[in-house]
C-alpha cells in the first residue's frame, strides 16, 4: 500500500473497475485520459460525476484520488481511419480484425502514461486491458503488454509496472469484480453512469447500461452483466 499508481480512466466501465481497483490497492492514484477524436466521446464527459460519486460513496477512497490528467491525442484520431474515429459501419478487415481496432492506441496510451508517471514519481500503471473476452485487439494482449512494460523499463531507465487486473478475466467477472471492491452500489454506479457504447448512445438505459445495444461494446456488456446476474 505504499506505492502510487496512474490509472488509464476514459469513463468506462473496465477504466471505472480498475479505478476501483487501485484505489483499493495502493496509498495515492491519480488518472489520465486521452481525447483523440473518439467517436464515442461521451464518455469523456462523464468522468467529472463518475470521480464526485467515487468519492461521496467511498470516503476512505476519497483521500487516495489525485490529480487527473487530460492529454490530447488528437493525433491518434487524425491518422487513424477505422470505425471508432470516422462516422463508418462497424465490419470486419481482410485481416481478421474489427475496423473500430484503432492501431497504437494502447501502446501509446501507456506510452504516453509512463512519460508522465516518471515525472510524477509513480511507479504503477494500470489499464483495463483483457483477453479473456474482448474485441480481438492485438494491443491488449499480454504478451503485448508485458513487451511495452520492457521497452518502457530500458527506454527510461526505471522500474515500473503495467497492471491490468482484468486481463484474466471475462466481462461477467469483471461486474463480480466490481461488487467485490465497492458493493452492490458501485454495480450500480458503473451500469448507470459509464459508457461503452462504440456509436456514443446514451438514450436507452438498458438492464446493463446505456448503449445502441448492437455494437460489439455493447453486446459484450449487455452479456457480461446478464450472466452476473445469473450467477448471483
Amino acid at each position: 500500500m505504499t506505492q502510487s499508481a496512474l490509472v488509464l480512466f476514459s469513463g468506462g466501465q473496465d477504466s471505472t473497475t480498475c479505478l476501483a481497483w487501485a484505489l483499493s490497492h495502493y496509498q495515492h492514484v491519480e488518472t489520465i485520459g486521452f481525447d483523440y477524436g473518439q467517436r464515442h466521446a461521451v464518455e469523456l464527459s462523464l468522468r467529472p460525476k463518475l470521480f464526485a460519486s467515487l468519492r461521496t460513496l467511498y470516503p476512505q477512497w476519497a483521500a487516495k484520488l489525485g490529480e487527473d490528467h487530460m492529454i490530447d491525442l488528437s493525433l491518434l484520431g487524425t491518422i487513424s481511419d477505422t470505425a471508432l474515429t470516422r462516422d463508418t459501419a462497424i465490419s470486419m478487415q481482410k485481416n481478421g480484425l474489427p475496423n473500430t481496432f484503432v492501431p497504437g492506441r494502447n501502446l501509446l496510451f501507456i506510452t504516453t502514461a509512463a512519460a508522465l508517471a516518471y515525472r510524477r514519481g509513480i511507479t504503477v500503471i494500470v489499464g483495463g486491458m483483457c483477453e479473456t473476452d474482448f474485441s480481438g485487439y492485438p494491443d491488449c494482449r499480454n504478451e503485448s503488454l508485458r513487451a511495452l512494460e520492457t521497452a518502457i523499463n530500458l527506454g527510461m531507465a526505471t522500474n515500473m509496472e503495467i497492471a491490468t487486473p482484468l486481463m484474466w478475466l471475462d466481462k461477467a467477472q469483471s461486474w463480480k469484480l466490481a461488487e467485490d471492491l465497492g458493493g452492490n452500489a458501485l454495480v450500480e454506479l458503473i451500469r448507470t453512469d459509464t459508457h461503452t457504447c462504440y456509436l456514443g448512445e446514451r438514450g436507452t438505459l438498458h438492464e446493463w447500461g446505456h448503449g445502441c445495444g448492437t455494437c460489439p461494446a455493447c453486446a459484450l456488456r449487455a452479456r457480461g452483466y446478464l450472466e452476473y446476474v445469473k450467477n448471483k
